[in-house]
């Protein structure tokens, strides 16, 4: 997967996010900026190429999400579907944030799989997450007009101040709700720092018509 993605990434195989396009802290300003084309995400990654196909489409992870779905898990390809990038110099650090504020279903139970490419540390940008948060209710005013969690709000910090750290290494898988609140920093190490990341709800969770959510058609995952 790692040596599909560097190939992706050198030679800048649509469809591809820029730095540029998504303006959070520390991307390049525009397109034409010093370092506007690096990859944000490399997108649609199950159509891509077979190996993150049949990984995303695996028994093994079917019987994960017999554990964790109501009923038979279909993979979302209109959210996530991509490979993460970050680069060192250019690579923009991302806000505390719950992953369902754009998304669209009938419910939001909607499970999250992060797949790392290689290391992931606090020093290159890895995720910190606050555990529990997806089982808590937050007014609008808590967050941004981005719908960014806002951490100039007391409330806010202090629940902040529960954050932990995720450390993986390549291969290491996190499963985390599309409630949870998380966060990432900028890359301050040397290498960019790859991820592959898919998004699965039940099959009987639908997408709400006319959305984004609805863009693309989810796949079923094999019944275990």
């Amino acid at each position: 997967m790692s040596e599909v993605v560097k190939d992706h990434v050198a030679r800048d195989v649509p469809p591809v996010e820029y730095e540029a396009d998504v303006g959070y802290p520390g991307a390049p300003q525009s397109r034409n900026a010093e370092g506007g084309r690096t990859v944000r995400r490399l997108l649609r990654a199950c159509s891509r190429d077979p190996l993150f196909h049949a990984w995303a489409t695996s028994a093994s992870l079917s019987g994960c999400f017999s554990q964790l779905l109501a009923g038979p898990a279909m993979l979302v390809q209109a959210h996530h579907n991509c490979i993460m990038t970050k680069h060192p110099r250019y690579g923009s650090g991302t806000s505390w944030h719950r992953d369902i504020r754009y998304w669209c279903f009938e419910r939001p139970d909607l499970i999250s799989v992060w797949l790392a490419l290689g290391t992931e540390r606090e020093e290159n940008g890895g995720l910190w997450v606050v555990p529990g948060s997806h089982a808590l209710e937050f007014d609008r005013g808590r967050f941004d007009d981005a719908l960014f969690f806002r951490e100039d709000h007391m409330p806010n910090r202090a629940l902040l101040e529960e954050r932990v750290p995720i450390e993986l290494d390549a291969g290491d898988v996190l499963f985390f709700h599309c409630r949870l609140l998380h966060s990432a920093g900028r890359n301050h190490g040397a290498e960019t720092k790859y991820s592959a990341v898919f998004t699965y709800c039940d099959q009987d969770n639908r997408p709400i018509a006319d959305t984004r959510s609805a863009s693309l058609p989810s796949l079923a995952l094999p019944i275990r």
